[in-house]
């Protein structure tokens, strides 16, 4: 007899109810640490998210993720209400949310002229591939979407931090976040898990470091996360380094405090 494999929200709940039954713990450091990690992660289409949070679980590791709306396999968006109840699972393990955009939408370029104006293109939504200019006040309204969908669905305040999606922006582009609230996080290409091996990036890394966790990858192929997460974050800890959430990054303390983070 052929087994029934499920995908999509169904079987993110299905594995986050057993999780349930079984008591298993919140995903928190399991004791304070002087030499902390602020891991982050992309989503992406979500293919891959409930098995990493899982890898988060087991490994009682708390992250920022950042959220936008992208399409899903069941033809409703990462930020759809069939994955309202999954996120609130995730915001209970311990959690934290940022925006990268509503509609992940992707720097293009700035346009000549004394006010800024950013040409962008969505990933998602109605308008999705075609390129758009955007002013600050359009692009402002696309990362407070995001932020406050997250919250609708965790109860819980999101971050107010964006992370570029693609990691593509300007000066300009920056300037605009933190003009309306939110302090832009831009990693360096090092920062990417996934360029190196499993052995180097160990090696590579140090206290301190914020690190990205993409899950987007070509079709028909998985991110390196799947198979190199785990034992990435089991030789960290070997190492004697702890993982938080960017609410514990000193760099970003004093904002998220000053804007009701």
């Amino acid at each position: 007899m052929r087994r029934r494999v499920l995908h999509g929200p169904r079987a993110a709940l299905l594995l986050l109810a057993a999780c349930a039954h079984q008591t298993c713990q919140a995903a928190q450091p399991a004791a304070p640490c002087d030499k902390p990690v602020y891991l982050t992660v992309d989503p992406a289409q979500m293919e891959f998210a409930p098995r990493l949070a899982d890898m988060l679980r087991r490994q009682q590791v708390a992250v920022t993720f950042w959220v936008s709306n992208l399409l899903t396999q069941n033809g409703e968006g990462s930020l759809g209400n069939q994955w309202g109840t999954w996120w609130k699972q995730v915001a209970q393990q311990g959690h934290d949310f940022a925006s990268q955009t509503y509609d992940f939408a992707v720097w293009r370029g700035d346009l000549p002229g004394y006010k800024p104006r950013f040409r962008v293109r969505p990933a998602s939504g109605a308008f999705a591939g075609r390129e758009f200019t955007y002013e600050p006040a359009k692009y402002c309204e696309q990362i407070e979407h995001a932020t406050r969908r997250i919250e609708d669905f965790t109860g819980k305040r999101s971050l107010p931090l964006f992370h570029p999606p693609s990691g593509a922006a300007s000066t300009k582009l920056l300037a605009a976040a933190s003009a309306c609230g939110y302090a832009p996080v831009t990693l360096p290409k090092a920062a990417v898990l996934g360029t190196r091996s499993l052995q180097a990036e160990l090696a590579a890394i140090r206290a301190g470091d914020t690190l990205l966790l993409d899950l987007h990858a070509p079709a028909g192929s998985q991110p390196w996360a799947l198979e190199n997460a785990e034992p990435l974050l089991a030789g960290l800890k070997e190492r004697g380094l702890c993982f938080a959430s960017l609410r514990q990054h000193p760099g970003y303390q004093a904002w998220i405090s000053g804007h009701g983070g």
